[in-house]
């Protein structure tokens, strides 16, 4: 199986995506996950804005489905699941929130099989326990859970449980919507959309006036560097990669995000990770793989 060069493209764009949580985790320390998103969005109006006014026939023939299909996947995926994943870096290392991501396949043919009828795959629920089996040692490497809220990082376990459960649902409903809708205008709605709502968020979480205190030129590079690299830039170059690759050599290659994570978030965060969650995330990223290996290849 040849490897057409492009498709290392896919690979640079999981490396960028690992490169969020270097950025994303000092901004969690003085600023709330409401403010970090908000000011992402708001900066990705600058690219968004001109694709408005190019799709703007486009949105005037959407159906009531497709609206409400644009506002799930904005609210829930673009903000809420956004700020959840954001959120559990106050409680966990950012590398089992990264590694938990990949529990997304396991909610993603569950949505299907409702959402759009689909079939489960074969060897589902093996494969779905091995991942349940890998998340939960990287939740619990002590083996034995503590449920308290704030009590050894089950707060942060739940937060990017979570946002993998919307990321998840959201996949499900944005593949629904691009049988009608070409890719460029649904990315463009979901940030439009989710704007108007993660402001309103903002503004009745009642911590504006905090962060707006403690905002600075820092704090704005970082969050554009994040939009221009692990947010847009790397969206760009992954489907450009993606155009080009075999279902299998994808899945593959995509591995470098949560496996390049871990060893930044470890060498340049000292965000650690014990034997036993190593050993987890292992598990779960090979269950993970093999689901969404069936799902691209179907």
């Amino acid at each position: 199986m040849s490897l057409n060069y492009k498709s290392l493209l896919i690979a640079l764009a999981a490396f960028l995506w690992a490169t969020d949580s270097l950025l994303r985790l000092p901004l969690t320390r003085e600023l709330s996950a409401a403010t970090i998103v908000m000011l992402e969005h708001l900066l990705a109006m600058v690219i968004v804005v001109p694709w408005l006014f190019k799709f703007w026939p486009n949105i005037k023939k959407l159906t009531a489905r497709q609206w409400w299909g644009i506002g799930f996947v904005a609210v829930l995926a673009s903000a809420l699941a956004t700020m959840a994943f954001t959120a559990s870096f106050k409680y966990v290392s950012p590398s089992v929130s990264i590694l938990l991501q990949k529990m997304q396949p396991l909610v993603t043919f569950a949505v299907a099989s409702l959402w759009l009828r689909e079939s489960w795959p074969r060897h589902f629920w093996r494969y779905a326990a091995i991942a349940l089996a890998g998340g939960y040692l990287i939740s619990f490497p002590a083996l034995i859970p503590d449920l308290r809220l704030y009590s050894n990082g089950a707060m942060g376990v739940g937060l990017a449980l979570l946002a993998a459960a919307l990321w998840g649902s959201a996949t499900v409903v944005g593949r629904s919507l691009l049988r009608d809708l070409p890719p460029n205008f649904l990315t463009t709605m979901r940030f439009a959309v989710a704007l108007p709502f993660l402001v309103g968020w903002w503004f009745v979480g009642g911590g504006a006036a905090a962060d707006l205190a403690n905002l600075n030129w820092r704090d704005i590079f970082y969050v554009t560097i994040i939009m221009i690299g692990p947010g847009f830039g790397a969206m760009w170059i992954y489907y450009k990669g993606l155009s080009v690759t075999r279902a299998s050599v994808s899945a593959i290659l995509e591995l470098a995000w949560p496996l390049a994570a871990v060893v930044l978030n470890w060498v340049f965060l000292q965000q650690t990770l014990n034997y036993v969650q190593l050993l987890g995330g292992v598990i779960l990223i090979f269950a993970a793989t093999k689901l969404s290996l069936w799902s691209r290849q179907r």
